[in-house]
């Protein structure tokens, strides 16, 4: 063994199947002592007023820390909790209990990046060696066909260049044993911090959410066997991905890719075994098409650094924004008088979840209609998205405000139409706009519409039951 003790630093891979940083420790030490850090920087307030991590997200990630925990346990191990700066109280609890590495998961964007550089440089000022491991993508760094500066511009020429001249690597085997430090060592090894103490509060469950999400790598596997083969819902998943109420039309699988308590590269595997056991066809190819989406956005995300966060995004493209607060705040609360839009954005405010159309919509809207600052809404979603990535928002975000990766010039999207599309009889707004529910059929979509008796009819006034539309162009636009 090289290392009598290894610090595994948990960070975006709370998982024990497929996991490299795990697996390498184990091979190369005695003992490993498995850590996650709470750093009170992802919990403070952002220029907007929002936390950075909100109540959704923060409770999927203490549930899927309380199963990690629970898994390590079962093969010997545990996993002991620090609170602090990282850079600082990792090191610090690796001298004291005398690990010579510390191992961990790489990031790619700055706040983290600097992170690990700090973290390095206080590592070896104690004599403490540390060593990464590249596991967040389907398609590992290492084998790119290019460059990762080389990285296309149009994903679709990355992705065909990726699909011809590059291989998914295998999954690292699930460990059978975690040989952990005797009580001795590690007397205490703290307890998960309640959302309380992370100044959050318990979100409610919203009776309208039909959402049944719970962090944890457990959770992660049970919806995968769940989706794919005991409701077979795998063979029909692109016809259905574009759904807005249930929880199988789409496979639900970001949340537990956003923290890592799944792989890309274990979904990739069980798409593969359906296909040979069950059947191959657009929808089996289709998942793994949209994991190689998320490939896509981190690999931008490494090769442009900053220039993601920053208004002029990758284009380096100036534009006149609104920063119209009040505006802001119409939309972030489903106040807009365009029931789409609201409904979608009632729906993230209560559950914490958007369906990938409706983060469409709801951003061509603040951006193109209300001409609003994109990275308001990018810090908005990040807040309180549960699969909040942070390279999968800023790129979308910037790909709609059209500084991004979008080879089209203007993304703007016709709000009635995308209903007409994708919510004809109007039951999704029905189901979050409730103030309009006794608006019958498509015309609930466009109550602007309705004759002052009509609307009558059903007890609305706009502008008091429900509001008028903030722009008038929706009223012009045609289904």
């Amino acid at each position: 063994m090289k290392y009598k003790r290894i610090v595994v630093w948990f960070r975006n891979d709370l998982r024990v199947s497929d996991n490299e940083t795990l697996s390498k420790a184990i091979q190369q030490s005695q003992k490993i002592i498995p850590l996650y850090c709470f750093d009170p920087r992802m919990f403070e307030k952002t220029e907007l007023g929002f936390p950075k991590t909100g109540n959704f997200r923060a409770k999927f990630l203490l549930e899927s820390l309380e199963n990690l925990r629970s898994s390590l346990k079962k093969l010997g191990g545990d996993l002991v909790i620090l609170k602090g700066k990282p850079e600082e109280v990792i090191p610090e609890f690796s001298e004291k209990v005398g690990a010579k590495a510390i191992f961990y998961s790489q990031e790619v964007t700055s706040e983290e990046k600097n992170v690990e550089k700090s973290l390095e440089k206080e590592a070896f000022r104690k004599g403490i060696e540390v060593e990464s491991h590249w596991q967040s993508t389907l398609y590992h760094l290492e084998d790119l066909p290019f460059p990762v500066k080389q990285t296309p511009e149009v994903f679709t020429q990355f992705r065909k260049e990726v699909e011809k001249l590059s291989r998914v690597r295998s999954t690292y085997p699930t460990p059978k044993k975690v040989k952990f430090p005797s009580e001795d060592l590690i007397p205490e090894k703290g307890e998960l911090p309640t959302l309380n103490s992370l100044g959050l509060e318990d979100p409610k469950q919203d009776s309208r959410s039909w959402l049944v999400l719970k962090g944890g790598e457990e959770s992660a596997f049970g919806r995968l066997q769940s989706y794919f083969w005991e409701k077979d819902c795998l063979k029909s998943y692109k016809k259905t991905r574009n759904g807005l109420l249930g929880m199988d039309y789409s496979t639900k699988f970001s949340s537990w890719l956003s923290l890592g308590c799944i792989s890309p590269r274990s979904i990739f595997e069980e798409v593969k075994k359906y296909e040979k056991q069950r059947t191959k066809n657009d929808s089996t190819y289709w998942v793994i098409f949209e994991l190689v989406w998320r490939d896509y956005f981190r690999f931008i995300a490494k090769k442009h650094g900053d220039k993601i966060f920053q208004l002029t995004g990758i284009k380096n493209q100036e534009d006149s924004w609104s920063r119209d607060r009040d505006q802001f705040d119409l939309w972030v609360e489903g106040e807009t008088g365009v029931p789409f839009v609201d409904a979608n954005m009632r729906e993230l405010k209560n559950t914490g979840f958007m369906s990938n159309r409706g983060r469409q919509i709801v951003a061509s809207f603040l951006i193109n209609d209300l001409g609003i600052d994109w990275t308001w809404g990018a810090s908005y979603f990040e807040s309180l998205l549960i699969d909040y990535d942070v390279c999968s928002n800023w790129g979308n975000w910037m790909y709609v405000g059209g500084v991004g990766n979008d080879p089209r010039e203007n993304r703007h999207f016709n709000i009635l139409r995308q209903a007409k599309n994708y919510d004809p009889k109007g039951e999704f707004v029905r189901h979050w706009v409730t103030e309009i529910q006794s608006i019958t059929g498509f015309d609930i979509h466009q109550p602007w519409d309705l004759s002052t008796s009509q609307l009558r009819a059903v007890k609305i006034q706009l502008g008091h039951t429900y509001p008028q539309p903030m722009v008038d162009s929706i009223r012009k636009m045609e289904v």
